[in-house]
């Protein structure tokens, strides 16, 4: 019996194009399923425009933006958005149909658990907070922070991307009503393989993110990536590979632009690439290096990246920073956990060596761990669904 599904994300608010693919993979794949899948953005946030460079209160840019990738992944009847920082106007569905699907849907997604329906006034049926991003909502619920505890009691459910969370070494305390672990889905006939058209290994992100750091048992766990790539600043240095970071050069200081520079670090706009372009750009990659967040790494949640998990359905090897995901997902064919330099430059090499099987293997692991339909197949049944 096919299932009412809505996704609910923060497209439209945060338009970039790795949110729209984690999100849509979503939808997408609980279509494949056969279910009745919608995606709905009713977040009280200001939408960023990125053609003023600042977060609005108009509408225009980001109602626009979300029908256009709604439109890609064959959504264009099957989207709503709410102006819930204005007059709560309702855009793509009219608001008695999006209201009505939303209060009488069989499950709800939060990706990210962005929205706040309850501070909304929006009525819903069953609720799962999808947690794309462990470890800051689990410590700060631990401690007692009132927002974050409402926000978390708003769900009936709670899944994780955090793998590894609940076993004897990893110390993040689980939300409560966590009903499974899970990945991200990946909806693989949306992303070829084929022989790479670039030389180099790629990644997209933040290169500096504050104001997240976390205490947990008496400890600081960081947020912000650079600390990690500070450890391996030197690393284009030390390989022939050559290495591209697509970030926000507009949020990169003179003085971080130098340091990569220096070292050897390609540089990249990642504000450039559409939804579109950013599926081309991991695809032309010859794979990715990558590092995690601290609170990750020396919490070992098992996290592993949505977007690594594209690079992998595009039959591109990663190299990526261990979280603890190495007990769970297979390495050392396809996708390399490193913790050192040494780990980083042998991972270079074995690809280097045989990047045909590596690329074999990258796409393997992709269609056995992240495949949406098995992944989503497998969190509905664990949600008793």
């Amino acid at each position: 019996m096919p299932l009412h599904i809505v996704v609910l994300g923060n497209i439209a608010c945060e338009p970039y194009p790795g949110i729209a693919w984690q999100a849509m993979q979503y939808a997408v794949g609980f279509q494949r399923l056969g279910h009745d899948a919608y995606y709905f953005e009713t977040s009280s946030s200001w939408p960023y425009d990125p053609i003023r460079n600042s977060r609005v209160n108009i509408s225009e840019y980001a109602v626009s933006y979300l029908a256009q990738v709604a439109e890609m992944f064959g959504f264009s009847d099957r989207w709503a958005y709410r102006r819930s920082y204005g007059d709560k106007a309702w855009f793509g569905l009219d608001r008695e149909s999006a209201e009505e699907l939303l209060a009488h849907a069989d499950v709800v997604f939060s990706i990210t658990g962005s929205t706040r329906l309850a501070e909304e006034g929006l009525e819903v049926g069953r609720l799962v907070y999808v947690c794309t991003d462990p470890v800051v909502h689990e410590a700060r619920f631990a401690q007692g922070d009132e927002d974050i505890r409402t926000l978390v009691e708003e769900h009936d459910d709670v899944v994780t991307f955090g793998l590894n969370i609940g076993n004897s070494d990893c110390s993040v305390p689980p939300l409560p009503h966590l009903r499974a672990k899970t990945c991200q889905p990946v909806v693989l006939d949306l992303w070829q393989t084929g022989p790479p058209t670039k030389r180099e290994f790629t990644t997209v992100g933040n290169w500096r993110q504050d104001g997240r750091d976390t205490v947990l048992e008496g400890n600081t766990y960081y947020w912000s990536k650079h600390r990690e790539y500070l450890k391996f600043i030197d690393l284009p240095k030390r390989t022939t590979e050559p290495l591209e970071l697509a970030t926000g050069l507009v949020r990169l200081s003179t003085d971080d632009s130098n340091l990569l520079k220096s070292n050897g670090w390609h540089l990249t706009d990642s504000h450039t690439l559409s939804v579109c372009s950013y599926r081309d750009y991991l695809q032309s990659s010859r794979g990715e290096f990558t590092v995690a967040k601290d609170a990750n790494v020396r919490l070992k949640t098992g996290w592993f990246s949505d977007r690594s998990a594209c690079y992998l359905a595009a039959g591109r090897p990663v190299i990526t920073q261990d979280t603890g995901f190495s007990t769970i997902l297979p390495t050392g064919e396809g996708v390399f956990a490193f913790n050192t330099m040494d780990e980083i430059l042998a991972a270079f090499e074995a690809i280097e060596c045989d990047y045909e099987r590596h690329s074999r293997a990258a796409r393997d692991i992709a269609e056995e761990y992240f495949k949406a339909e098995t992944v989503l197949a497998r969190l509905l049944n664990d949600l008793g669904l």
